[in-house]
């Protein structure tokens, strides 16, 4: 399995035969070098999106369209979606589970906001349970920490960890911290939703030093992370 950042809450997944592109906001991305596009999308078989807020549905769309690409999101966003020409979106919700050749990927809540880039209602915001070759990932989206969070670990128990943790929108390094140590037992963490703008934080070093037993890795953009 490969796991790729992409700058801010993208990331890119090679798991079980399957290339999962998530949340990518490459357009207009400080962190992402705009050149390297193509490299980002080539390969890619189907695209997840967990809410509906342009830093996240960024260039969904024209990836979608150009490689004739499923996407995966919340109903109403997926309805949305649909009203700009993407014809391949399946709109679920959370608790609900779609597979993916062998993967199966679980939309689970989240405690953030959700509109489409236009300012209408885009359902609710969430993040994803993504399972195959003997892992579980859990991206959590945008949140802050929530009870929640030991549900997911009861019924999933994930093993990796990409946990939304640059503060001012999202749970910052000490809280994501927190949910890591009390709600789960990962084995593997990178942290994102941070270092894309100065109001985020820049460091994970905070994370890693409150997690000693986790092998919490700093990633870098397009830098792949074999697991």
């Amino acid at each position: 399995m490969k796991i790729t950042w992409l700058g801010h809450s993208g990331f890119k997944i090679e798991i079980a035969g399957e290339v999962l592109l998530i949340d990518p906001f490459l357009t207009g991305n400080p962190v992402f070098p705009q050149e390297r596009k193509a490299e980002a999308v080539e390969g890619v078989t189907a695209i997840l999106v967990s809410h509906g807020h342009g830093d996240h549905v960024g260039d969904v769309i024209d990836t979608a369209k150009a490689g004739d690409l499923p996407v995966y999101t919340m109903v109403e966003l997926a309805g949305w979606l649909g009203t700009k020409g993407v014809e391949n979106v399946t709109g679920f919700n959370k608790g609900g589970t779609v597979s993916i050749g062998d993967v199966k990927v679980t939309l689970v809540h989240a405690v953030h906001s959700s509109s489409n880039p236009e300012g209408g209602y885009a359902g609710g915001e969430a993040g994803f349970m993504i399972s195959g070759e003997g892992h579980t990932i859990y991206f959590s989206g945008d949140t802050d920490v929530m009870a929640d969070m030991k549900i997911f670990n009861d019924l999933h128990a994930p093993d990796i960890g990409l946990l939304c943790s640059g503060g001012f929108y999202t749970m910052d390094m000490r809280r994501a911290a927190y949910a890591a140590k009390t709600f789960f037992d990962f084995k593997t963490l990178i942290p994102c939703h941070y270092k894309t703008f100065p109001v985020l934080e820049q460091s994970a070093q905070e994370l890693i030093d409150a997690l000693p037993g986790v092998n919490v890795v700093e990633p870098e953009v397009l830098q792949a992370i074999e697991v």
